[in-house]
């Protein structure tokens, strides 16, 4: 082979993989989503879930932080960015995991209603633990024809559901510097004996969502492993797992908020 017709096809193999490269970083890239006003901010959440993304749905909630800095140097918006990221982290396995038992056990899940209802694990959730595992974040994507958003005017504005405040009003939106974001009226919820309050109460709740992503990670390599025949057998296998990680880690956090009260250590304001 001639050395000039060599290095042609040298740099005509290296622009294709460049143009590939280029191409999958486009495709692996994270989406923008339009949280401009409150009800373009309804639509993004079920954007990312018709995407097959729920590992974004953290992204429109906003939990205000107090101005605090605990013993160990976290501030409060650390500790709660982090319990985000773990949320955000176990949203994405259960949609991992949601997608494989609906390509796995179609017909199944094809069953009639009545079917599925006659059907009980050993703990009695069997449906329930079913529709959580296999078709999580279908009610945000349906109930978004039926979800309003009305601006107040002052940054924030109400949610409504089917022409009814949700929780009474207690879920709202906010505008942040960000876009607008889903929150809860910060003054009601710290108020409540069970709201983390302690540096030790936010790593629990980050914990919990560790726990539940471990326990979806277990069930996806048994799943891969095909030790399950039916969809009944694959449910109460992953009720049990999950049931177990949540009971041993509400039982911790339930015992912390009662003997830790604590609220950390105030952060110097600036001077001036």
């Amino acid at each position: 082979m001639q050395p000039i017709a060599a290095f042609q096809r040298l740099r005509t193999a290296l622009a294709a993989m460049a143009t590939a490269t280029l191409l999958l970083a486009g495709g692996c890239a994270d989406p923008v989503y339009d949280t401009s006003t409150p009800e373009r901010l309804l639509d993004s959440i079920q954007k990312a879930v018709q995407d097959g993304r729920p590992e974004d749905l953290p992204q429109f909630i906003d939990i205000a932080a107090r101005d605090v800095e605990f013993e160990d140097g976290v501030t409060e918006e650390s500790a709660i960015s982090d319990v985000k990221g773990k949320l955000s982290d176990m949203l994405g396995q259960l949609g991992r995991v949601s997608r494989k038992l609906k390509e796995r056990y179609a017909k199944d899940l094809a069953k009639s209603q009545t079917q599925l209802e006659r059907v009980s694990d050993r703990f009695g959730f069997g449906p329930i633990v079913e529709r959580a595992v296999t078709d999580p974040f279908k009610f945000l994507d349906e109930s978004r024809s039926k979800l309003a958003a009305e601006d107040l005017g002052d940054g924030t504005a109400t949610l409504e559901y089917d022409g009814e405040l949700v929780a009474g009003g207690f879920v709202a939106l906010l505008e942040t510097g960000d876009g607008w974001r889903v929150t809860v009226p910060i003054e009601l919820v710290q108020s409540n004996e069970y709201w983390p309050q302690t540096r030790h109460q936010w790593a629990v709740v980050a914990s919990m969502m560790l726990a539940v992503e471990n326990s979806l990670d277990m069930f996806e390599s048994e799943l891969d492993q095909d030790k399950f025949k039916t969809l009944d057998q694959a449910t109460e296998r992953v009720g049990r797992l999950l049931g177990e990680s949540v009971i041993v880690q509400s039982v911790i956090y339930a015992s912390m908020a009662k003997k830790d009260p604590g609220t950390g250590k105030v952060r110097a304001q600036p001077a001036g």
